[in-house]
């Protein structure tokens, strides 16, 4: 069977193929989230340190956030089909590479090569979808199913992942995708056209070069101050005023360059600023809250990985209706309402864990994570006000924009809302009497997290300690609930000013 092409998709292609592309993004946003579950069975095995760890976790999105840029920008040149392809494969082979991974440095090197293949993937689905919809009302309902895979995706992980250690080793957290990327990639030579931007320019190399050292020393600087709950340490702070330096360099670079590897033009656009405003903002609010929240359901609510994982399943459900009603709501309402509004509820739903009445508890959880859901769904107004504020040829840039701003959203998020979670945790454990049976050192380790004291709790039967870590993180939930549900309304606001008034996604003018 030939591979068709963009003149001559049918129909049934184009969602077959939409199909393809969403399966494929499913499968590398679960990725995200799933090791969070499988990381304590494999610290278990491989008896990683505590930087170990961290890379562990880390390393996959460091490779995906400074590669997106390149990678899209080669995609232009080379074929969006061939990048993908060429993304399936390195993706599932480095799935299976984990079989012969016997140390966490093994690990860490298998979770770089799946970056590397998630870069070459995130950015092309989207681009493809922009190029194979010329319907405006057509690609609006594409790109909500693509929002909505998205969000689903990175909320089952921890769902999935608790299924599989229950049944397997944490191998299989990295073997499951290896079958899904066969699929994909069999699908995608069948169905997927092949495009690219004509005539491109040649491919800047040193813009390569510093778009992947600057936004990798950026966000890895980002994560260090959130990992450390302080602005204290020297080589972050190193670390983000060189990434800085070098994207500045590289944005001068792209403005005065003929055909820059990154339209940054593209921001002249209200519609398209807004769009990536939202995306950013919605990312903030939803990483952080899984983050703390799954920590908050396992270690004070007592749920198992698998209870935790089903208990965070409405923040999938809402986010996926959410993302599919999104643009009839539009047509009666309006783009910047629903954009807008979208990402107010999620204020709301952070709100909502500080200021229920009766505190904090599991019931008062779902309907926050419910609420999140709703403004994860703005995503899919979102994508297509970034996809309708570029010309088809800039379709690749503003795939990597858009992805960009979910992986700085992200890091942002938890970042920003997990050090002053863990500042707060911190200053209330600081004061309290259960620490006093307690070593130095254990004293020390309880600080460092609420996973630490419920552990220290159980091994040396200081019940007393378990009951006063549990108070403190749930008070710094709390607060940090506020806190964030305040600045997503103030985001929700920023996108209602800066949405032209009359946006509308389904193609009129605007």
């Amino acid at each position: 069977m030939s591979s068709p092409t963009l003149t001559t998709l049918s129909r049934g292609r184009r969602w077959a193929a939409v199909a393809v592309l969403t399966a494929s993004l499913l499968v590398i946003m679960m990725d995200m989230t799933i090791l969070n579950i499988a990381l304590p069975e494999m610290a278990a095995e491989l008896h990683p340190d505590s930087d170990q760890q961290l890379w562990i976790i880390d390393v996959y999105s460091l490779v995906l956030a400074g590669l997106l840029v390149p990678f899209a920008a080669i995609a232009d040149r080379w074929g969006r089909k061939r990048m993908l392809l060429l993304g399936y494969l390195i993706f599932g082979v480095a799935s299976l590479l984990v079989l012969w991974a016997p140390t966490a440095d093994a690990v860490i090197a298998v979770r770089a090569l799946l970056g590397v293949g998630g870069a070459m993937i995130m950015p092309t689905t989207l681009s493809l979808i922009r190029v194979m919809f010329t319907d405006p009302r057509e690609r609006a309902t594409a790109l909500s199913i693509w929002a909505a895979v998205s969000g689903l995706g990175a909320a089952i992980g921890p769902l999935l992942g608790g299924f599989l250690l229950e049944h397997f080793s944490w191998h299989s957290a990295f073997l499951v995708n290896v079958p899904l990327m066969l699929i994909a990639f069999a699908a995608g030579v069948l169905l997927l056209p092949e495009s690219r931007v004509p005539n491109p320019g040649k491919l800047d190399f040193l813009a390569a070069g510093l778009a992947l050292v600057g936004m990798t020393l950026t966000i890895w600087a980002i994560k260090m101050f959130g990992k450390t709950a302080s602005f204290t340490a020297i080589d972050a702070w190193i670390a983000l005023l060189a990434g800085l330096a070098l994207l500045a360099w590289f944005g001068a670079r792209c403005v005065r360059s003929a055909h820059p590897l990154l339209d940054l033009a593209l921001f002249r656009s209200r519609v398209f600023s807004a769009g990536i405003i939202a995306a950013l903002g919605s990312m903030f609010a939803m990483a952080a809250a899984m983050l703390l929240l799954a920590q908050w359901l396992q270690l004070v609510g007592g749920a198992s990985p698998i209870e935790a994982g089903i208990q965070m399943l409405p923040i999938a459900i809402t986010s996926a209706l959410a993302s599919l009603a999104a643009p009839l709501a539009a047509r009666y309402i309006g783009t910047r309402a629903v954009l807008a509004g979208g990402i107010g509820f999620a204020g709301i739903g952070l709100l909502l864990l500080g200021v229920a009445p009766g505190g904090l508890d599991v019931t008062v959880i779902l309907g926050s994570l419910a609420l999140i859901g709703v403004g994860m769904g703005s995503l899919a107004i979102g994508s297509a006000m970034i996809m309708m504020g570029s010309p088809e040829e800039k379709a690749g840039s503003a795939g990597a924009l858009e992805e960009t701003s979910y992986e700085l959203g992200a890091v942002l998020g938890v970042a920003v809302l997990g050090s002053i979670s863990a500042l707060l945790y911190r200053a209330e454990l600081t004061v309290s009497p259960a620490l006093a049976p307690l070593s130095d050192e254990l004293s020390w380790q309880a600080h460092e997290s609420l996973g630490a004291a419920v552990s220290i709790a159980q091994e040396g039967q200081f019940a007393g300690l378990a009951q006063a870590a549990g108070a403190a993180f749930t008070h710094s939930l709390q607060i940090t609930g506020v806190t964030g549900g305040i600045l997503m309304l103030i985001a929700g606001a920023i996108v209602f000013v800066v949405t032209p008034k009359g946006t509308d996604i389904s193609g009129a003018e605007h």
